[in-house]
């Protein structure tokens, strides 16, 4: 399948509108803190939420407005997560009303998140004060603008979308991520707004972002912990004019394929663009007995902190990589393990069937120095795969904690 990338994010498919301002919610006035997402006319919808037992009011609202498959619009902030707070719910209800007073959608087809310090009133004042401005600014090119008014603690914008052929159409699907702490496996992991022109049912729609997940967002870690708020929304509008999806089938398939292209590419940009990051950590596992064991082991790579820490200091300390497999639970032959580290300037065998080998530190050195890392497992057990993202963890990881809500 031939996809085509393109930094136009969700404004790439056809009839959506995005837009970003900065409104008063964060102090800091260079920064956009609203976001606004529309589309031109009703979409199929599916969404998946945070696996933490404390959640966000958002979320709550989310659930209960796109309860019937559909909705129109997004709504998000940054700078507050509403959550932990008395009036949650009420707030949460009061930016999608919002978006109806000035759009015209009704706010039971509106998708609302929040994103930023837990347990802090959310002032509804500077929302209501800038609707006019975030509505006046939507465009059909202003992808960036959104992803900017969702980020926290990112250094990146992630803005990217892919088009494809579907039934003789041309097809798109795009996206926009704020991820940079608070990243760890367990269903979303963060805020994703992915937007489609394609034509689905919104049961096929969540049928597909649930397979999806799997392979991508649910193998994204950056420091272990699971947010409040972490919410992965999908709206599919229609409007490209292929013929509907409503089972499987090639066409199914076809967008599947499209999803993951895209969505594995926004798991890479999270994972590089964590909180002090220098460096992106991809764990690819092969020969796994089943996928479940290849999946435990490329995330307990990613997710160890000795390994992180090896990878920051460019030290080719491979017998943490056999210890993160060894407490992944995976039901692996310790002994058949071999494993590589990989980068831009090559690669080098470093353990084979679970024992060292004499490598090069010079060589290593070289390698674990690039941006991008790849530490390759290849177990003899069967011929399950998979792949994780992570990033190394760095003395700025605790100079940003220490001191984010004050």
């Amino acid at each position: 399948m031939n996809f085509i990338y393109s930094d136009k994010g969700i404004c790439l498919p056809r009839g959506f509108r995005a837009s970003g301002i900065h409104c008063g919610i964060r102090k800091n006035k260079t920064k956009r803190d609203l976001a606004l997402i529309v589309s031109d006319v009703r979409c199929a919808a599916a969404a998946l939420y945070t696996s933490n037992l404390v959640k966000g009011a958002p979320i709550t609202v989310t659930k209960r407005n796109i309860g019937d498959g559909y909705a129109q619009a997004v709504i998000a902030n940054s700078g507050n997560a509403n959550t932990c707070n008395a009036n949650g719910i009420e707030i949460a209800e009061r930016m999608c009303a919002l978006v109806e007073k000035h759009t015209g959608i009704p706010a039971a087809d509106v998708v609302v998140a929040s994103t930023g310090v837990i347990g802090q009133p959310l002032d509804i004042t500077p929302i209501e004060g800038g609707m006019d401005e975030l509505v006046a600014n939507l465009g059909y090119d202003n992808s960036v603008h959104a992803n900017e008014g969702i980020m926290t603690t990112d250094v990146k914008t992630k803005s990217v979308a892919v088009s494809f052929e579907l039934d003789g159409k041309t097809c798109s699907v795009g996206g926009i991520a704020k991820g940079s702490g608070m990243i760890h496996p367990n269903l979303a992991t963060m805020l994703v707004f992915l937007t489609t022109d394609v034509a689905i049912t919104p049961e096929m729609l969540k049928k597909a972002l649930v397979c999806d997940v799997a392979d991508t967002f649910n193998m994204t870690s950056v420091d272990g912990d699971t947010s409040t708020n972490d919410t992965l929304c999908i709206l599919a509008n229609g409007m490209a004019g292929n013929a509907l999806i409503d089972c499987d089938g090639e066409s199914f398939e076809i967008f599947k394929s499209a999803l993951h292209a895209l969505t594995s590419k926004m798991c890479k940009m999270i994972a590089e663009d964590g909180e002090g990051a220098t460096h992106l950590l991809i764990s690819t596992v092969t020969g796994g007995k089943t996928k479940d064991d290849a999946r435990k082991i490329a995330k307990s790579i990613v997710c160890s902190s000795l390994t992180k820490a090896a990878i920051f200091g460019a030290d080719a300390n491979w017998g943490r990589v056999l210890c993160a497999i060894g407490y992944s639970g995976a039901d692996v032959n310790i002994d058949g393990v071999d494993v590589d580290f990989v980068s831009s300037a090559g690669e080098i065998a470093v353990c084979r069937g679970g024992a060292g080998v004499e490598f090069s530190e010079k060589k290593a050195k070289e390698i674990l120095l690039q941006k991008e890392i790849t530490v390759r497992v290849t177990l003899h057990d069967g011929d399950a795969s998979a792949e994780a993202y992570g990033c190394d963890l760095t003395y700025d990881y605790v100079k940003i904690n220490g001191d984010y809500r004050t």
